[in-house]
């Protein structure tokens, strides 16, 4: 990844932003319109690209749609009470399912982010059954804007990441 005329420090402060969040709201678009859902993530950094893994159910309407169509957007992002607390990244990329090779180092990527419900032998009797019908999805990033305005009020770094599709 590289940073687009942004300080070095950009990649550094993505990295602990997704660290330290675990919900994306991710949006798609079909026949019906713009749809945003929120999802559990987990992120992969493979050298110079970035994934965010997640799990949604195949009837979802947000999976129709990407199934559809693969461009989504998504928005990573706290709550905070005072305006020079807000840190974000929105994210542009496309969203594939997982399987294969690729499925078993997503898994572990989320159960490592989510150990009482990420791992199914170790998750509660709910969750781990909802798991046994979820499909394995990656956001595969191509742009990340970082937001962090207590650097300056609406101060932004672009992050490109190579195609992976």
């Amino acid at each position: 990844m590289r940073p687009m005329s942004e300080p070095a420090d950009a990649c550094p402060r993505l990295r602990v932003l997704l660290a330290s969040h675990r919900v994306m709201t991710l949006a798609s678009r079909g026949a019906q319109g713009p749809w945003a859902a929120a999802v559990f993530y987990a992120e992969i950094f493979d050298e110079d690209r970035l994934r965010l893994v997640f799990v949604s159910s195949p009837s979802s309407r947000h999976v129709a749609e990407l199934e559809a169509d693969s461009r989504a957007a998504a928005s990573i992002h706290g709550d905070p009470d005072d305006w020079r607390a807000i840190r974000g990244a929105q994210i542009a990329g496309r969203v594939l399912p997982l399987d294969g090779a690729a499925l078993p180092a997503a898994q572990r990527a989320y159960a490592s982010k989510f150990p009482n419900i990420g791992d199914p032998a170790r998750a509660p009797e709910p969750i781990a059954r909802a798991f046994a019908h979820v499909r394995w999805f990656a956001l595969h990033v191509d742009r990340a804007f970082l937001t962090d305005n207590a650097i300056s009020f609406g101060h932004r770094a672009e992050l490109a990441f190579p195609s992976a599709h």
